[in-house]
């Protein structure tokens, strides 16, 4: 018996011990299924938005930042798919789903030809606090999986989040905070200055968060930001 026979009739006796659940619906995935099911895979909510004409993302910044483009890969609804997936990569200790979505959002951007003059990916901190408990940051493998993929420099330490607050639902928070201090800042603003930046994110609901990082990532000179999401509520 091979090797590669005998690894198959390992991983179907994990398989049975240990059955590998879909992150979108639950139902055991089988050969060749990785994370989410081919139901799921077939029926998850593309947006179809691009970097090349106007969508739904781009106008919810309108007249509150000054953006090139932005665009999101997946509609998150209350129930369905896309919450189920990231529910699991935040709150269940999947980072690999990053990775996974990053790869096949990626790959389309490859192919298209989109972002292709990019010069490096920054995600949306977390705040350490934050981070210290959940272990990682969310965005981290989706972003560089991104970043791989339209050739650009993976940036993870210039921007700090001064604040554990959560902002991603409450806009009014991040106003309130900022009459303080800003939530954001910028840090080793030269490494930035003269580059095309494509700011990553989980899910945009309001904007609020990301107008916020935006903000301060225009105190470098001379940038073109790009907004890129996981997921957009509609």
């Amino acid at each position: 018996m091979n090797f590669s026979k005998l690894s198959n009739i390992i991983n179907d006796i994990n398989a049975v011990l240990l059955p590998r659940l879909c992150f979108g619906c639950n139902a055991r995935l089988y050969r060749g299924e990785q994370h989410i099911c081919a139901f799921c895979r077939n029926q998850i909510p593309l947006t179809e938005f691009d970097y090349l004409t106007e969508n739904a993302v781009d106008r919810v910044f309108y007249g509150r930042i000054n953006i090139k483009k932005a665009s999101s890969f997946l509609f998150f609804t209350e129930k369905g798919i896309t919450k189920n997936i990231i529910h699991h990569l935040k709150y269940k200790n999947q980072p690999q789903i990053g990775d996974f979505l990053g790869s096949w959002y990626g790959e389309i951007l490859r192919e298209t030809g989109q972002l292709r003059d990019i010069d490096c990916v920054v995600p949306v901190p977390l705040h350490h606090k934050k981070l210290k408990i959940r272990g990682y940051n969310q965005i981290e493998l989706f972003g560089q999986k991104i970043a791989n993929s339209i050739d650009a420099t993976y940036i993870n330490n210039c921007l700090i989040k001064t604040a554990d607050t959560k902002t991603q639902t409450k806009k009014s928070r991040i106003y309130r905070w900022k009459d303080k201090q800003d939530l954001y800042v910028l840090k080793n603003a030269q490494i930035l200055s003269n580059k095309k930046i494509l700011l990553v994110d989980d899910v945009i609901t309001t904007g609020a968060t990301l107008e916020a990082c935006v903000k301060a990532l225009q105190k470098a000179p001379k940038t073109e930001i790009y907004i890129l999401t996981m997921a957009f509520v509609p």
